[in-house]
């Protein structure tokens, strides 16, 4: 693939429990992989332990980057883990909460819609 530029992008990240266990995955598709999570139709560890909410992302433009790097995270002891999601999360709010929703501007009602 050399001189093949694709605008692909891949995407690391963390979704926790409501009592912080914490899931890593990676994907191409970071709405379609949350949107599983939260409909529970992402089987295994992550939806038998209630790992629904987005806590954490990264993206990067090459696959073998993103694959490194949720090796790297998951080799982590579980403060590490933490400690990055609280650098840029502190409160751990569920960053994908409001992913999909309709836009509602100033002025507007959203009756009606």
């Amino acid at each position: 693939m050399l001189g093949f530029t694709m605008d692909y992008k891949f995407w690391v990240y963390m979704v926790a429990s409501q009592t912080g266990t914490l899931y890593i995955g990676m994907t191409n598709n970071i709405e379609r992989r949350v949107s599983e999570h939260k409909s529970g139709e992402f089987e295994g560890f992550a939806s038998e332990y209630g790992c629904n909410r987005l806590v954490y992302y990264e993206s990067f433009d090459e696959v073998q980057k993103a694959i490194n790097r949720e090796k790297q995270l998951k080799g982590w002891v579980r403060r590490k883990k933490i400690a990055l999601i609280e650098s840029m999360n502190p409160r751990w709010s569920d960053l994908a909460e409001r992913w999909g929703a309709e836009m509602v501007f100033a002025g507007e009602s959203i009756k009606g819609r």
